[in-house]
């Protein structure tokens, strides 16, 4: 593999452990708010988050990189108040991470490429499961300019949380735009 294609794939795994980290706190967030009949399905999320944070910490150093931070907080995209905002962070929490695996899936090759894209088609069906609808081409929906809200769209990073301000020194070893 040459520098600049090992290069990309670290960059690439950085981005997806970044998101694995907003989608863990965020899921902490949801599970706090979410109702008793999906909080087993929440639950089980968090938990593939976790385990899926932990094996791109160890994808990173087998590459020779320090693992990027988790942010001691994150800034939500919405306020999540209820079950049903509940609910919504947690399809939006899949779909960026589906966005991030897409990229995974474009930069790895071999083991870690087939990973990635056991995790994008993972998050692509929990994000279905979240929020009753799904799009031709997960991970690429983001990408492709078709969002409404782009302002916010812009403000959140990959998992759809963004480092608070006073995380700011630890969000700054993250790559750019996530």
């Amino acid at each position: 593999m040459s520098e600049e294609a090992q290069q990309a794939e670290v960059t690439a795994l950085q981005a997806a452990l970044a998101a694995e980290h907003a989608a863990v706190y965020g899921y902490g967030v949801v599970g706090g708010r979410i109702g008793e009949r999906r909080r087993a399905e929440a639950r089980t999320a968090y938990d593939a988050h976790r385990a899926r944070r932990d094996a791109l910490v160890r994808a990173v150093r087998d590459l020779g990189a320090a693992p990027v931070a988790a942010s001691a907080a994150y800034e939500l995209p919405f306020p999540v108040g209820d079950g049903a905002a509940a609910v919504r962070l947690a399809a939006r929490l899949e779909e960026r991470l589906a966005g991030v695996y897409s990229d995974l899936v474009r930069a790895a090759t071999g083991t870690r490429r087939a990973d990635a894209a056991g995790a994008l088609r993972e998050a692509a069906v929990r994000a279905v499961r979240w929020s009753g609808g799904s799009v031709a081409f997960p991970g690429l929906a983001e990408r492709s300019g078709a969002r409404t809200d782009e302002r916010t769209e812009e403000r959140t990073g990959a998992a759809g949380t963004t480092p608070s301000a006073t995380t700011s020194a630890t969000s700054a070893t993250a790559p750019a735009g996530h």
